[in-house]
């Protein structure tokens, strides 16, 4: 089967050698996936009627006796609040803790336009009229982003995050790296501190010799790429299989709001864009990846003739607990990416197997060693 085309997604960690599977959920009843070659500590359970819902067997009293513990740094403004929010909420009800990160250890805030939907329509720019909502309710984050990233709001840890400069690597068994594509996410991905740190998890072994596990979805994809191993000199990513948001779909959006909705703010929709000197689609998030790895087949994009390959590709459509078809995840060894919010189920479900079969290695509670 072509990369990127299964629905089940099959994810490795080569230290480990073993296998997990994660099966998309087939109707209304709540379902197990669990790994055959590894303990009761990697099954979880999903409930497709509610939020995700942690399978109490053997292993998952381990997780929180051990604490392990996922940091998942952010921007100050801007970050998308599907990306951060389903994440956080799929990881913690599995078990696992998740610490956040800003450049000054205060809170941060998520889209404000991806949470409500206004000023996403012609007249957003003129301060009642604003409220009124058509284009915006399709853009925005959908029930499940809105109603995780209100959860967020209230975990204490969310509230009060830690500072870049104080992270270490030691201190995490995995890393969670969002996206979001307005302007102030330029900071985030900028953040020369935050790019080393990246670099270090990467690069780090724990005392077992195992690499931790690490997720990245959308433009968190571009932090990576810009995380520069002390080890090689290169991105993080060279020699690595990835995905990330494609051309297809930024531009998509780019051009429907700028022809059709914010058009005072055209931009809107692009994190960089290009100068008149550069090629199309320069500062596009594929185009960056690209240039960070061995190879441009590295990227993995939805292949031609891919089962359900519109749902997939057609930028309107967004999976669920119980729906992976319209989903694009993409693992590589102890990394993991995915596109855009409508791959989020999906990949904080495959997150979560990574993080299980890391954590279901004899000695997992000892964490690291340092680089």
């Amino acid at each position: 089967m072509e990369p990127g085309c299964a629905q089940a997604v099959a994810v490795r960690i080569r230290p480990i050698k073993a296998e997990v599977d994660f099966l998309a959920a087939g109707n209304g009843a709540r379902h197990c996936s669990f790994t055959k070659t590894l303990s009761t500590c990697t099954r979880v359970c999903l409930d497709i009627h509610s939020s995700y819902a942690p399978c109490r067997c053997q292993g998952w009293d381990q997780k929180i006796m051990n604490r392990q513990t996922i940091i998942m740094p952010l921007p100050s403004f801007d970050f998308d609040p599907t990306e951060s929010a389903v994440s956080w909420q799929i990881v913690r009800n599995a078990g696992y803790e998740v610490e956040f990160a800003t450049v000054d250890g205060e809170r941060a805030f998520g889209d404000q336009m991806m949470l409500s939907g206004e000023g996403l329509d012609p007249w957003g720019w003129i301060p009642v009229l604003k409220k009124i909502r058509l284009i915006g309710l399709g853009l925005r984050a959908d029930q499940f982003g809105r109603s995780a990233y209100r959860a967020m709001e209230q975990d204490d840890r969310f509230l009060h995050p830690r500072k870049y400069c104080d992270l270490k690597v030691e201190d995490y068994d995995g890393m969670l790296l969002p996206g979001g594509h307005a302007p102030l996410m330029q900071q985030y991905l900028e953040d020369k501190t935050l790019q080393s740190f990246v670099a270090d998890f990467f690069d780090a072994t724990d005392a077992r010799g195992e690499l931790r596990p690490v997720g990245a979805i959308c433009h968190g994809v571009i932090l990576v790429a810009r995380a520069i191993s002390r080890k090689t000199g290169k991105s993080v990513l060279y020699g690595r299989r990835t995905t990330a948001l494609t051309w297809a779909l930024e531009r998509s959006a780019w051009h429907l709001t700028k022809y059709f909705a914010r058009f005072w703010d055209p931009d809107y929709y692009r994190t960089y864009i290009e100068k008149p000197e550069d090629p199309v689609a320069y500062w596009s998030v594929e185009s960056e990846v690209k240039r960070a790895l061995a190879k441009e087949e590295d990227f993995v994009n939805v292949e031609p003739g891919c089962e359900h390959h519109f749902l997939k590709t057609a930028g309107i459509f967004r999976d669920r607990l119980n729906d992976a078809r319209p989903a694009h995840v993409i693992a590589d060894g102890n990394y993991l990416s995915a596109r855009w919010p409508g791959d989020t189920h999906t990949f904080a479900r495959n997150f979560v197997a990574l993080m299980d079969q890391y954590c279901a290695s004899p000695d997992s509670s000892t964490r690291s060693k340092k680089p």
